[in-house]
This record gives C-alpha cells, structure tokens and sequence, in this order.
C-alpha cells in the first residue's frame, strides 16, 4: 500500500488535478491520498489558505467574512466547473462554511477548510471515499498526534477501498477542529502511512526532489538521491522547507521510507529518505541556512560552577516565552539562540534585567539579525577538515563568524553569521564542501 500527499502547488487548479489521476491510476497500490489546500498557480496568486485565514481575521474585527469568502468560492468553482463536477453538493458546502467563520468558528476551523474543501473535490473527481480527519487525528496540547489516532485510522481504513483524505488537520481532546503548523498536511500523510504500515509514503511537491542547497541560489544545486530521517529533519531545523520536520516522527519506528517526487515531472525517480543510508561516498547530504535568529549572551565568573544556575535561567527564558533553538557555552558565558518571533524588543530587555539582576551576572548582551546555516551529512563528523574548510569558505568571502556549533550534533555543522549575508554563506559552503 502506498499513501501519497499532495501538496498545494499539485492541486492548484483543475490542470494539475489530472496530472494527480494520472499519477494515481498508473499504480493500484496507491490507495490513499492525503491533499493540500491549492497554492499559487503564478507568482501573484494567493493561497487559499492564506485567504481563509484572512477570512477569520475579518470576523475578529467584526466583519462579515464575504468579501475574501467569494474569492474562496471563485477558486473552487473554476476547478470543479473545469473537471465538469457537479456542483449540487458543494454550493451549499460553500455556503455552510462561510455561516460557520461568520458566526465565530476561529482561525482554526477557518484554515481547516481549505484541505477539506479540497478533498471532496478530488473524492468527487476520482469516484474515491472521503475521509474526514477531524474524526481520526486527535491533536494535544503540544502539538504531537495522540497514540489512539492510529487505532482509529486503522479501523477506518478498509484495504479493498480507495481514500482521499484532507491533510492539515484533526480535532482536539473535545472534538473541535485543531490544525497543526503550516505545512502539516505531511504530518497528516505519515500518521496514515504508520496507521497502515505502508509500503511507501510518496510526496508529491513541485520540484524533483530535496536538492543539497536551496536552487533558487544557485543553478549548481542538485537533488539529494537518498536521505535519512536524521538528515531531512536536520535540514528542515535550519530552513529546508521541502518536507515537514514534524512528520518524521509518526514513521520513525516503523522504518517507512518516504519518496519526495514532483507532480510535473513524474518519472523522475526524486529524493528517498530512509532510517539509513550507505554515506561512504557522499557524507554529506546539503546546506541550508535560516534566518530570524537573536543571541542572548550571559557572562559571570565561575557561571557553570555554580549548581543549578543553567537551568534556571533556562526556567525564566520560558516564562518569557523565549525558547531556544541551539545554546553554547564558553568558560564564563552561556548564549541562548532563539527565533526572534518569539519575544519583541521590551520583552526581550525586560528578560535580561530580570536575568542580571536574580543571577548577579556581569553581563548580558543582545545581538539580533542572525542566521543560522547547516551543514548537514550522516558522515560529517567524520570527514576531516570539514570545520576548517567550512570556516574558511566564509573567511574567503568576508563573512563574520558568529557562532559554531561542532559535535552537538554527530549529523550536523553548524554556523552562525550576519543574517543579510545568509545567502552568500549558504553558497560559500556550497561551493568548497560539495
């Protein structure tokens, strides 16, 4: 059994929903197929999840949803009327939505109907069973899938039938409607993949794969032919955005290979990512970098002698919101890496007085505007001289060292730098490691 996600860009328009039934009706094994709210179909086009969301920040201002609703609208039915799918069942749909956000249903609700609206469009298309997930995913608190999903999932599922189920969503502990992060529709693939121990879960995207560094930067990058679970999670922690991070985990156990593949280009065999691989001859996998990073930097004599301070400090980092990404420490200091959404300019000053004055620091300093770049490879602790060769790369090019990170990770090199030169340090390192 293979379960395939697609995602936005694969189901834009009504063109690219037969390129998904010619994928689907050229292997039986393909009997579930989880879909995406449509993307941009070009570069000035909105996605209907954005619109949808802009659909319940008008009700939280206290306006009727209907102007950006009717775009919705407009979006779906130029699809179904070019599929030549009867519209009996789904004007009412449209109608019942548009009550719902209008009457307070939240931005989770909201969001969610883009991925469900989607598949009733292409249950409909195919003649397939809808599944709807708000009755099999739950989502806690955190986050996370309940383990009692799967059950669910498995009972649901019978094996001579076909599904098309929307990604993105499921319900909280009470039965309402919870999204995961952008993106989750991949989560919602790999919790069916585990549900029903698939053979493969396959995902369908616009590219050919995951390439080794961001294409748009350079037209040297090439696509990575296999990956682990490790790698991929890796590269999406440091701005990948190929393939969820999250939707690791549902297959990790289970050893499920996932197959990243492009809609458009079908036959092209795309990236495998895999709980190993063999990297003997390509140790590293790729680079990515993502911006958006503050440093918090506390300096005290003596500072990790003293029992219990690390972790108290980490304590009042969380109160105020703040949690890192990637920590380091030096004999008399300790920094905190953090995305910068997390914590405004007064919270974050309000923080380091608190942490001054409880901790009797002698120092604590704040530098915003980093970047954060990866490089990433099952084999790269033990290739000799990659730290050099790294550090020089950025060296060669100008651009200041702001942080290194070796040996945290046994998968990963990591380096900060000035965030208006992440592009050219992700192409640096590009250039001398691969």
């Amino acid at each position: 059994m293979i379960v395939c996600k697609f995602g936005g860009s694969s189901v834009a328009d009504a063109a690219q929903l037969r390129k998904i039934k010619q994928i689907i009706d050229s292997n039986p094994n393909r009997t579930i197929v989880i879909v995406s709210a449509p993307g941009k179909r070009r570069s000035d086009d909105e996605k209907v999840t954005d619109m949808l969301y802009g659909c319940a920040a008008l009700v939280d201002q206290g306006k009727p949803c209907k102007p950006i609703f009717e775009k919705v609208v407009e979006r779906y039915s130029t699809i179904l009327d070019d599929l030549k799918i009867d519209r009996t069942e789904f004007d009412p749909l449209f109608r019942r939505i548009e009550a719902e956000i209008n009457e307070g249903a939240g931005s989770h609700y909201a969001a969610s109907r883009g991925e469900y609206l989607s598949a009733k469009v292409v249950a409909a298309f195919f003649g397939w069973e809808f599944l709807d997930t708000q009755d099999l995913i739950t989502i806690e608190n955190d986050g996370t899938v309940a383990s009692s999903s799967y059950e669910k999932i498995a009972r649901a599922i019978d094996p001579k039938k076909r599904y098309v189920v929307p990604g993105f969503y499921g319900s909280d502990s009470e039965g309402i409607i919870k999204t995961f992060s952008r993106g989750g529709s991949d989560i919602t693939a790999s919790v069916f993949a585990r549900a029903v121990d698939a053979d493969v879960y396959e995902n369908w995207t616009d590219v050919s794969g995951i390439y080794a560094i961001d294409p748009r930067l350079t037209d040297k990058a090439k696509v990575i032919q296999e990956l682990t679970y490790q790698e991929i999670r890796a590269l999406a922690g440091v701005g990948a955005n190929v393939f969820h991070e999250e939707a690791i985990a549902p297959l990790y156990h289970l050893s499920i290979p996932i197959n990243v593949k492009n809609t458009n280009d079908p036959t092209a065999e795309g990236t495998w990512i895999r709980a190993t691989r063999d990297y003997t001859n390509t140790p590293l996998a790729g680079v990515s970098a993502k911006a958006g990073y503050t440093r918090i930097v506390v300096q005290k004599l003596l500072l990790l002698k003293k029992v219990g301070i690390r972790q108290g400090m980490l304590t009042m980092l969380h109160v105020f919101g703040i949690h890192p990404t990637f920590t380091s420490s030096g004999i008399d200091s300790l920094a905190w890496y953090f995305d910068s959404s997390q914590a405004n300019e007064q919270i974050v000053t309000a923080l380091c007085v608190r942490l001054k004055d409880e901790f009797e620091l002698d120092e604590v300093t704040v530098t915003t505007d980093i970047a954060i770049t990866g490089v990433v490879g099952e084999g790269s602790s033990r290739l000799e001289g990659l730290t050099s060769k790294a550090t020089g790369a950025l060296a060669e090019e100008g651009i200041e060292l702001m942080f290194l990170s070796v040996g945290s990770s046994p998968n990963t090199l990591l380096l900060g730098v000035p965030q208006n030169k992440q592009k050219e340090a992700a192409i640096a390192l590009y250039s001398a490691l691969f």
